[in-house]
C-alpha cells in the first residue's frame, strides 16, 4: 500500500534556500504521518512565475526582466547537485518525493530556465528528471522548451511513477508515452485548477487505468514576501487567492479518492492500492488489449536536447 501526501502549502516565493528548508520540513512531517510518497506542485521551487500572466508584453518588459533575474538567481542546477537537500530528506525518511522545480543548466546555458519535475526514490536517488515540453502562452517569456528525455515511468519504492506537467496533460501522445510503460501512479503537478482541470484528472485516471494525482500551489497574495519586486503592482489585494490549490487524487478508472482541496493549505492524504491498477485494465487497457498496434504506432525521441555551443 502506498500512502501519498500531496503538499498544498506555498514555498517562500522566489527564495530557493528558504523554500528548500520548508520542503525538507514538509517531507519530515509527511513521513511522520506514515506517508511513503510526497508530491509537490509545478514549479514549487522557488515558486511558479505567476507574474507572467499579470504583466503586459512590451510595456512591462522592465518589470519582467527584474523578476526573471530574481527567479534565475533562485533556480536549481542539477550539475551542482541542487536537489541534494531533498535527496537527503528522501533517504533519511525512506520516502519517494516528486517535486516540481525550475532548473537552470548552468554548465551549458546560464540564462535558460526549464520547468522540470524530479522523481526522487526513497534511497535518495534521482530516478527521473522531466522538462516540460511546451511552456504555455506567456510562460515562454521565462522557460525554454523541454524534450523527451524525461518521458519515463520509473520503478520506485512507492510504485511505478511518471509525471507530466500542467497542460502537457492535454497532449494525448505524451500521455500515451507514459501509459505504454505500465504506469501505476500518474502525477500531474500544475498551476491549473477548477472544474475543467478536475475533469481532466478524472479522464486520465479512466483512460490510463492508473492512480492520478493533481496538485497546484495554494497561494494567497499575502504569501508573497514584501521584498519581491513590484509586489504591490502585481498583488494589490492581500486577501486574493492567487491559486486555490485544488489538490486531488483519482482512483484507477476514474473514481474520486481524495479532494479536491480548495482554498485550503495543508496536506491531502490518500491510500493508493496499486493492485487496483491492473484490475482496472481488465475492462480497458489503453496500451494493451485496446491498443491496436497494427493500426497505431508512437515513436518518442528521448534524447536530451541541450543548446549547441560553437567551438573555434
Amino acid at each position: 500500500m502506498t500512502i501519498v501526501a500531496v503538499v498544498q502549502e506555498p514555498p517562500v516565493y522566489l527564495n530557493l534556500g528558504k523554500s528548500m528548508e520548508r520542503a525538507v520540513g514538509l517531507i519530515a512531517n509527511c513521513a511522520a504521518k506514515g506517508c511513503n510518497l510526497v508530491v509537490f506542485p509545478e514549479a514549487w521551487l522557488p515558486g511558479y512565475p505567476t507574474f507572467v500572466w499579470r504583466l503586459k508584453p512590451g510595456q512591462d518588459m522592465g518589470k519582467t526582466d527584474a523578476l526573471y533575474a530574481r527567479l534565475l538567481d533562485n533556480c536549481v542546477d542539477l550539475g551542482k547537485d541542487g536537489l541534494a537537500p531533498l535527496r537527503e530528506a528522501a533517504r533519511a525518511h525512506g520516502v519517494v518525493v516528486v517535486v516540481g522545480y525550475q532548473e537552470v543548466a548552468g554548465a551549458v546555458s546560464g540564462g535558460t530556465i526549464y520547468n522540470s519535475c524530479a522523481i526522487i526514490d526513497a534511497d535518495g536517488t534521482l530516478a527521473n528528471n522531466h522538462r516540460k515540453l511546451m511552456p504555455t502562452n506567456p510562460e515562454r517569456m521565462v522557460w525554454g522548451f523541454g524534450d523527451g528525455a524525461g518521458l519515463n515511468v520509473v520503478e520506485t519504492a512507492a510504485g511505478r511513477i511518471g509525471s507530466l506537467i500542467c497542460w502537457e496533460n492535454y497532449m494525448p501522445l505524451a500521455r500515451y508515452a507514459l501509459y505504454a510503460q505500465n504506469i501505476d501512479i500518474y502525477v500531474a503537478p500544475t498551476w491549473d485548477s477548477g472544474d475543467s482541470w478536475q475533469a481532466t484528472m478524472q479522464h486520465i485516471a479512466r483512460e490510463g487505468g492508473c492512480w492520478v494525482i493533481g496538485c497546484a500551489t495554494a497561494l494567497e497574495a499575502s504569501d508573497i514576501p514584501e521584498d519581491i519586486p513590484f509586489r504591490e503592482d502585481l498583488f494589490p489585494e492581500p486577501e486574493e487567492w492567487v491559486n486555490p490549490g485544488d489538490a486531488v487524487v483519482y482512483k484507477p478508472f476514474g473514481g474520486l479518492a481524495a479532494g479536491p482541496m480548495h482554498q485550503e493549505k495543508g496536506l491531502l492524504m490518500a491510500e493508493l492500492d496499486l493492485d487496483a491498477v491492473q484490475v482496472s485494465r481488465r475492462k480497458f487497457d489503453v496500451s494493451g488489449h485496446y491498443a491496436r498496434p497494427d493500426v497505431f504506432t508512437l515513436s518518442v525521441n528521448r534524447a536530451r536536447q541541450e543548446p549547441v555551443h560553437f567551438t573555434p
